[in-house]
């Protein structure tokens, strides 16, 4: 491929920049360098602050409100690699291909903060080009199109100088330039306060959904019924007419550890070897993953319909799942601890919403507080004490429980669908901002008027 044919693969919008716009390498236009400034300090140098590779992955604008690392640096070093307000900072390196070059504009000048080892220092020669606007210009997907195809490796993937500098620019004329970054300064502020306040709301729905939980399967359903001491400080008071029995006294077989296997199979008539990274955040089967065992030797700890799994170790421990709708065979791992409740006395399902409780929170936290490590074994789980309503009020409040969180659930797929709808719109606003394609006046900086495209 010549170079004008990989221009247009990498860059098709080059083709279509408007009358007056430039399309030159970023290395006509600024100076690119890679900071060799590690994180050490050496006696006999100088004390600096590091900009590292965090402070850019995490900000769209380095300023002193970060807390820049300690270090030290040689005069050499000081004078090449102390960052200026205006300059583009971005990640020379990544665990993915198409997480690589972001960047983050120096927005004031700061003195003794240099930029660190794992970046490159894109210094922006004014006369051509504004660093707002390069910063811009690095936030489009499709600009960053040529990094991504360009970054090497294989478990970890790293971009060359060359594969910077020799990276296509749009250049509008320098007060074009003003424009655009201050339209998209403004733009995607609001787009970005939007988001935060989606997100907020996301925040208030899931406390909503925990307060329904805990309120219901702690207190039932209705209010002003006559309390009692429960006889847990974390379970506090129940209703006067439900028992608090430890979980054990509710099983109809003892709770049970799964299997441990590699399960390197994927036959579907086999029984499904079912992990905790086959369930997704709401508890339900992923249907993008699957392992099996022989039946051989599955059947030593083969589920059944409303079996609840609990999580005894690693990351998402205290964690529960519960087996249902699923047709065909299945077993669990080792990490899970398997509960089956005697059905005259505690609804299974009552049992796992009662999990999803701030109640259960708060007794997995007294557990920790006594361990040095974060592990809830059989033993433990045997002791959770369980407020106890009678079946017909559990039916209830399970019942009533599934009702509300498919309110909540269906309010909070509205939510995220506008944050995704949200975050769509600015990409593609920067994307035509800074290619040319939505043209930025005066009176749209000022926020009079409409926005015109060529």
């Amino acid at each position: 491929m010549n170079i004008a044919d990989e221009i247009k693969t990498l860059s098709p919008w080059t083709e279509a920049v408007p009358a007056g716009w430039q399309v030159t390498r970023l290395d006509a236009a600024a100076d690119v360098m890679f900071s060799n400034v590690d994180k050490h300090t050496i006696e006999g140098e100088t004390s600096v602050q590091l900009c590292n590779y965090v402070d850019v992955y995490k900000n769209d604008r380095i300023t002193n409100g970060i807390d820049f690392m300690e270090a030290s640096a040689d005069e050499r070093e000081i004078r090449k690699f102390q960052i200026r307000r205006g300059d583009v900072l971005a990640t020379k390196d990544s665990e993915a291909a198409d997480d690589i070059a972001i960047s983050s504009l120096v927005a004031e000048d700061l003195p003794g903060v240099l930029c660190g080892y794992h970046l490159a220092m894109i210094r922006p020669r004014f006369q051509s080009v504004s660093g707002p606007f390069l910063a811009w210009l690095h936030a489009s997907k499709s600009f960053l199109a040529q990094y991504e195809a360009k970054a090497v490796g294989v478990t970890r993937f790293g971009l060359s100088q060359y594969a910077f500098r020799s990276a296509r620019i749009p250049l509008p004329p320098p007060d074009e330039q003003q424009r655009i970054a201050a339209y998209l300064d403004a733009n995607c502020a609001a787009i970005d306060a939007a988001v935060a306040a989606k997100r907020r709301q996301l925040e208030t729905l899931d406390a909503l959904r925990k307060e329904t939980i805990t309120s219901a399967v702690t207190r039932g359903l209705k209010p002003g019924t006559r309390t009692k001491a429960s006889g847990e400080d974390w379970l506090g008071e129940i209703p006067a007419h439900w028992s608090a029995p430890c979980l054990k006294r509710l099983l109809r077989e003892p709770l049970t550890y799964g299997l441990n296997e590699a399960a390197e199979l994927e036959e579907r008539d086999l029984p499904r070897y079912l992990r905790i990274t086959d369930f997704d955040d709401d508890g339900n089967l992923r249907e993008d993953t699957f392992r099996s065992l022989p039946r051989e030797i599955a059947h030593e700890a083969l589920l059944e319909p409303n079996d609840v799994l609990f999580a005894r170790s690693g990351a998402t421990v205290g964690k529960t799942f519960m087996f249902r709708n699923y047709d065909g065979e299945a077993c669990f791992a080792g990490y899970l601890i398997r509960a089956r409740t005697l059905l005259w006395k505690l609804d299974p399902l009552f049992l796992y919403i009662f999990t999803k409780s701030t109640a259960y929170e708060s007794w997995k936290n007294l557990i920790f507080t006594r361990a040095t490590i974060q592990n809830i074994s059989a033993a433990k789980y045997n002791y959770l004490a369980i407020p106890l309503p009678p079946l017909d009020e559990q039916r209830a409040i399970v019942a009533h429980v599934e009702e509300k969180s498919a309110e909540y659930r269906s309010l909070t797929a509205c939510i995220v669908s506008q944050i995704a709808t949200l975050t769509v719109y600015r990409k593609s606003l920067i994307h035509e901002c800074v290619t040319g394609q939505r043209w930025i006046l005066d009176v749209d900086v000022v926020g009079k008027g409409n926005h015109h495209d060529h």
